[in-house]
């Protein structure tokens, strides 16, 4: 079983901004067209959601990733970004990427951003995880990166 947050569900700072980001029209799995954002130009990037916890299965473990595509003419993306998960009442996963090391390009591709296993204590983890991609120390310019949503699914 999976979960999948389109870019729509994403909170994109700047994201109806003409200027720094475009939004384009892209095949799902089903082949059916989805909306995705395509990052035009921006120096400080915040891309997060809200995902409530309660729909999941307790004791599982779950990954999430980032589904993206970047594109050739992406620039910027040498300085790290942070993706982290936060949860209600108990803990922070964060990790740094390099998405311009060893990345394929015009390719869609999963960045991951933590693992973690639900608790059988409810109110440990109940309520809204947030979900986040940031660039936003040293304000460096980036552009050419292309998000289609988060993947959420039960990992063996």
């Amino acid at each position: 079983m999976f979960f999948f947050l389109f870019a729509r569900d994403l909170k994109i700072t700047w994201g109806e901004d003409k200027r720094y980001w475009n939004w384009i029209h892209v095949e799902d799995d089903n082949n059916t067209l989805v909306d995705a954002a395509e990052l035009l130009t921006v120096c400080y990037l915040d891309v997060n959601a809200k995902f409530d916890t309660r729909i999941l299965s307790p004791g599982v473990k779950y990954e999430v990733a980032f589904v993206v595509m970047i594109k050739d003419n992406a620039q910027g993306w040498e300085h790290l970004v942070k993706l982290g998960l936060l949860f209600p009442n108990v803990m922070h996963e964060e990790r740094e990427e390099d998405l311009a090391k060893n990345k394929p390009r015009n390719k869609w591709i999963e960045v991951p951003v933590a693992e973690f296993i639900t608790s059988s204590e409810i109110e440990k983890q109940a309520g809204e995880m947030e979900i986040y991609l940031r660039g936003t120390e040293g304000l460096y310019w980036k552009k050419g990166i292309v998000i289609k949503g988060i993947v959420i699914r039960a990992k063996n």
